[in-house]
């Protein structure tokens, strides 16, 4: 039986349609399936081993024990609306209205979708910087787009700009941002989002970044793109709550934007989960909420397991390279005589009793050549659980 529809294509976005038309697992699901039957460390998928806040916990015991547990509004409760417009403000100084430019979501990914399968059309070429996260390859197939990409070069993870400004051009719906970014840990800087701008506005695109990693910078702070001249009337923000508070499992995420396109993209979430996690989104405003010594406790606790991850890499002879921001610290696996990723990865488990994910798996096909000898490792796990996967790896020293 022929199965027809738009699967196939999603599928291929995501890179995930074999020759034979079959769907093969995303390599998370492989590589996490491979810790469970080996028992090997997973930094593969990059989610931490560490619950978040006690108080933000405590709020959604709390919103269950007093009945929070129906349908919250379509947009989102308003505690957590007005908790993200004074988040915004606080931290960056923008004005937001919780009522019209507001937008809570089952994650950053409905965000990402609602807002891609609201604003293109078939046909319509949607801009991302590569490596990029596997849901916007899918997204943007899913909604009919096409998918151009501006890689970003190594050693120090930054695109070539005229290569961003060819790849732009009057065809181009959005321009996607990953920033600071998964899978590299790179954070653009101000000559580049500046430029972004520029471009949106010579071509009439749409700019949707992802800033879920907006509070786990090491270097320098997050500068949103939606702070600069001209960036506000056409800028999508999209963020979520699972990375900043370790609450990845609660899936509560949100968007801020002008509010014909927040009400251009509730025509589209509406119609995907509807609404969801009504207890979690007053806690959630309680963890915006949080003093700043919150976020900086936060930020420095990553930074240090960063550095034992990143210690324990070089000494078992990896050239890395050194995340500005985020989960992810990008190593290379040439000293060790393999020159694909996938293969290094699969083999891992059995050599050092770690797992980690190739970077090609966030790659199209035109441009995996150069990131193949590339692997990711997750960072935000327990230090002793680092510890022990640096002392693992530092066997590979020795084979």
């Amino acid at each position: 039986m022929s199965i027809a529809g738009a699967w196939r294509r999603t599928a291929a976005g995501a890179g995930l349609l074999a020759a034979d038309g079959s769907v093969a697992a995303s390599i998370f699901a492989e590589m996490s399936a491979l810790a469970v039957r080996t028992g090997a460390i997973n930094l593969g998928q990059g989610f931490p081993d560490e619950d978040g806040p006690v108080e933000v916990r405590e709020a959604a015991r709390q919103a269950i024990a007093d009945g929070v547990n129906q349908y919250p509004p379509g947009r989102g409760m308003p505690v957590l609306r007005e908790a993200i417009a004074r988040h915004q403000q606080r931290f960056y100084g923008l004005t937001i209205d919780p009522e019209t430019e507001v937008l809570v979501t089952a994650g950053a990914t409905e965000a990402l979708a609602a807002t891609i399968l609201a604003l293109v059309e078939p046909g319509d070429e949607v801009v991302t910087f590569e490596p990029f996260y596997d849901a916007y390859g899918a997204l943007i197939a899913l909604g009919g787009g096409i998918h151009r990409t501006v890689p970003l070069r190594t050693p120090d993870f930054q695109p070539d700009l005229d290569a961003l400004r060819a790849a732009v051009t009057d065809r181009t719906r959005l321009i996607i941002v990953n920033d600071p970014h998964n899978p590299t840990g790179t954070v653009l800087p101000l000559e580049t989002l500046t430029l972004i701008v520029e471009l949106a506005h010579r071509h009439d695109a749409l700019i949707v970044t992802d800033e879920v990693y907006e509070h786990l910078t090491f270097e320098q702070p997050h500068i949103p793109i939606r702070t600069l001249p001209g960036a506000r009337e056409r800028t999508i923000t999209v963020s979520s709550a699972g990375k900043t508070f370790s609450l990845t499992g609660w899936k509560i995420g949100w968007l801020s934007a002008p509010a014909p396109l927040v009400t251009a993209i509730l025509a589209v979430k509406q119609f995907l989960t509807y609404v969801n996690g009504a207890p979690f989104q007053p806690a959630i405003a309680v963890g915006l909420d949080l003093p700043d010594s919150y976020y900086r406790g936060a930020v420095a606790d990553l930074r240090a397991k960063r550095d034992v991850l990143g210690r324990g890499l070089e000494a078992a002879g990896f050239t890395i390279s050194q995340p500005r921001g985020g989960y992810f610290i990008i190593a290379d696996a040439t000293p060790f005589g393999f020159s694909d990723g996938a293969e290094f990865c699969r083999r891992l488990p059995e050599l050092a009793g770690v797992v980690a994910v190739p970077v090609t798996a966030f790659c199209s096909p035109r441009y995996r050549a150069d990131y193949a000898p590339l692997v990711r490792f997750a960072f935000c796990k327990k230090v002793d659980v680092l510890e022990r996967a640096a002392s693992q790896l530092a066997a590979l020293a020795t084979r």
